[in-house]
């Protein structure tokens, strides 16, 4: 069985659509067969992000009411052979996701992919929550903002509450994923530091994203920023992210900063 993580965050545009594009395709470079599922119905970005806007023919709602078979509805990228994209409905409605459906395609999916990869709105309306519902691990994408690290330990609390795992009365596997990071701004007091944003959320570290105009670049050209450029800064922070996940040993080296946070955060105990 693969492994489900659900990509989250309380505040909108923190960059959870970047982040599981770029993760997804980072992982499938590394021989990984992975499926990056977009929850956002209504909206539907991820697939262009990933390039394949044109190429949308039946969509998760699709799937769950049974007008279309899992495999119809699945895109196969075109530069990725074991990256594939299974994209929302832009004119459907939220609820017609049910939590049956959802267990239903998130379980078959994980039969098939090794790592499936759930893009979920921001907040707490109903697609996030069914989002995060069948979850293996969630990565919790923040800025370092007070309002956008407030509402990511709101989103702390409801997978730990409102998620299948929960309800076994077991604590599920997160990851910390701190995006759009300056650290002149930082040193300056204009935003948060690493240190404030893990001190009031407690949860490890995954890794430390900076503020780049290259996610602008690789979105504008349809492509995750791990497939853009993957020599850039942002993407190989992506890529280091991605080797976390996969249970590797990689040492978190903030931008533009000398100090590991290996030892502190990576090595400690998954909250």
């Amino acid at each position: 069985m693969g492994k489900a993580i659900v990509v989250t965050s309380g505040k909108g545009g923190v960059g959870k659509t970047t982040t599981t594009a770029a993760l997804g395709a980072a992982l499938a470079q590394g021989d990984q067969k992975v499926v990056v599922v977009d929850f956002d119905v209504g909206l539907r970005n991820l697939d262009l992000v990933m390039g394949a806007e044109r190429r949308v023919v039946y969509d998760l709602i699709n799937v769950i009411q049974g007008e279309a078979k899992l495999a119809q509805a699945l895109i196969r990228d075109k530069r990725l052979e074991n990256l594939y994209l299974l994209p929302a409905s832009q004119t459907r409605d939220k609820d017609k996701l049910t939590p049956e459906g959802v267990e239903k395609v998130m379980t078959a999916l994980k039969k098939t992919f090794d790592w499936v990869i759930c893009d979920s709105p921001a907040g707490i309306e109903r697609g996030a929550t069914l989002a995060m519902r069948h979850a293996d691990a969630a990565i919790v994408v923040t800025n370092p903002e007070v309002s956008s690290v407030r509402d990511s330990d709101r989103i702390i609390g409801l997978l730990d509450a409102k998620t299948a795992i929960a309800e076994r009365g077991e604590r599920m596997e997160k990851h910390l994923l701190v995006t759009r990071y300056d650290p002149t701004r930082a040193e300056t007091g204009d935003m948060l530091k690493v240190d404030d944003v893990l001190e009031i959320l407690s949860i490890p570290l995954l890794g430390v994203i900076p503020e780049s105009t290259d996610v602008l670049r690789a979105s504008n050209l349809g492509t995750p920023v791990t497939l853009a450029d993957a020599r850039s800064e942002t993407a190989q922070s992506y890529f280091a992210a991605a080797r976390r996940l996969m249970g590797e040993a990689v040492p978190i080296t903030i931008p533009s900063e000398k100090r590991s946070f290996f030892g502190m955060f990576f090595g400690r105990k998954a909250a």
